[in-house]
């Protein structure tokens, strides 16, 4: 592994069926004031809602509702957030619900007690909090896998009247400070949502994936990540409540994105720049918009990271490269790709995700650029939108 780095994640997580036994216990270590933070009732419709209220009251909490997470949370949400935080003396946000909802709760916990804006500050600037800042902690009880919030410092948000869709990676005293992992907990999310998360998993594994030429233990870690993700995709597409596959789905999507896989990485993360932006014009499922861009992106920088895309296409689809080029296996290696996302039932193009030749444009300009075997410009990204129709 070439280069240096520091790992730290603090986060404590209790996985498996009846882990939210623990909560109580972890409650414990906490203030007697909880902010709820959750999404758009789902939670209740489950029962969901009423198990934790009862924990709740049985650890002698007082609790602030928070709900009405949006699925790609705005910024008027989060200064709202901060309101009901700051007013109540909210001692922790426990956020139940997706990725979103925890993204959220991130935020309005760097964000409840400072003085400045925090899109400018966060979003914009991409600063951290002060040294010595006041900052919530945070619990996740998870619904839904793909983010991998549950265990980072990831927070984003989206600005409609900017037309922009940021992410901000905190430093570790943003991470949450535990989360509940119960596979169970998913069976509910329908199917549309419940593929685009398998395919958010997949699309951050491929964005620290292809970077670099070095020999990097990071890499042979992702390369069984993605093969038990395609694996135990395959088995939950046809039984949905399947817990070998589901538990197998969701600690692989923790592991996606907890920094590790990422270590010693150039990294990529252009899938997530243009996929974020299609969000911030049509307001469309994340893991829908990562996945209407992949195989275009990809075809379109293949040739300058073509040693990776051929190691791909033999260590993760099983492609034989005797009689071909290089070229020739890693197309081949795109193809069982793209063949495995129709299979789950993922958008395949842009246009299913609301990007029409009339909206590239701002799409494009709400992209931020960047790269990893190659820095695209803003022609880059228009090009790659208009294949992707």
């Amino acid at each position: 592994m070439l280069g240096n780095f520091t790992y730290e994640n603090p986060t404590r997580l209790h996985f498996g069926e009846k882990s939210l036994d623990f909560l109580k216990q972890e409650l414990s270590n906490f203030g007697g004031t909880v902010m709820l933070s959750y999404g758009g009732g789902s939670i209740k419709r489950t029962g969901l809602y009423d198990k934790i209220i009862k924990i709740l009251e049985e650890a002698g909490k007082k609790v602030v509702e928070d709900p009405g997470v949006m699925p790609n949370p705005t910024v008027e949400k989060l200064y709202d957030g901060c309101r009901i935080a700051r007013e109540n003396g909210v001692d922790l946000i426990l956020a139940v619900g997706g990725g979103s909802v925890c993204d959220y709760a991130k935020g309005v916990a760097a964000s409840a007690w400072i003085d400045e804006d925090p899109w400018k500050r966060y979003y914009l600037e991409f600063k951290d909090p002060d040294a010595g800042a006041k900052i919530l902690p945070v619990g996740c009880v998870l619904t839904m896998v793909g983010t991998g919030s549950e265990m980072n410092g990831g927070s984003v948000i989206t600005n409609h009247s900017q037309n922009l869709k940021i992410g901000k990676v905190f430093d570790s005293r943003l991470m949450p400070k535990f989360t509940i992992l119960d596979p169970t907990l998913t069976y509910t999310v329908p199917q549309y949502q419940m593929v685009a998360g398998f395919f958010d998993i997949m699309s951050h594994l491929m964005e620290q994936y292809f970077s670099g030429d070095d020999d990097n233990t990071s890499d042979y870690l992702n390369e069984a990540l993605m093969r038990s993700l395609v694996h135990s995709s395959r088995v939950a597409i046809k039984n949905p409540r399947d817990y070998e596959a589901r538990s197998n789905i969701m600690w692989t999507a923790t592991w996606a994105l907890n920094t590790l896989v990422g270590k010693g990485k150039t990294q990529d993360w252009m899938v997530h720049m243009i996929g974020q932006a299609i969000g911030a014009v049509t307001d469309a499922t994340h893991g829908m918009t990562l996945a209407a861009v992949s195989i275009p992106y990809y075809k379109y920088i293949m040739a300058d990271g073509l040693h990776k895309f051929v190691r791909f296409a033999k260590n993760v689809w099983n492609v034989n490269p005797d009689g071909k080029s290089d070229g020739e296996t890693a197309l081949e290696g795109l193809s069982a790709l793209e063949s495995w996302m129709r299979e789950i039932g993922v958008a395949m193009k842009a246009s299913e995700v609301g990007v029409t030749p009339d909206n590239i444009e701002k799409v494009a300009d709400a992209t931020i650029l960047g790269g990893g075997y190659r820095q695209l410009t803003r022609d880059d990204v228009v090009a790659i939108l208009k294949n992707a129709l």
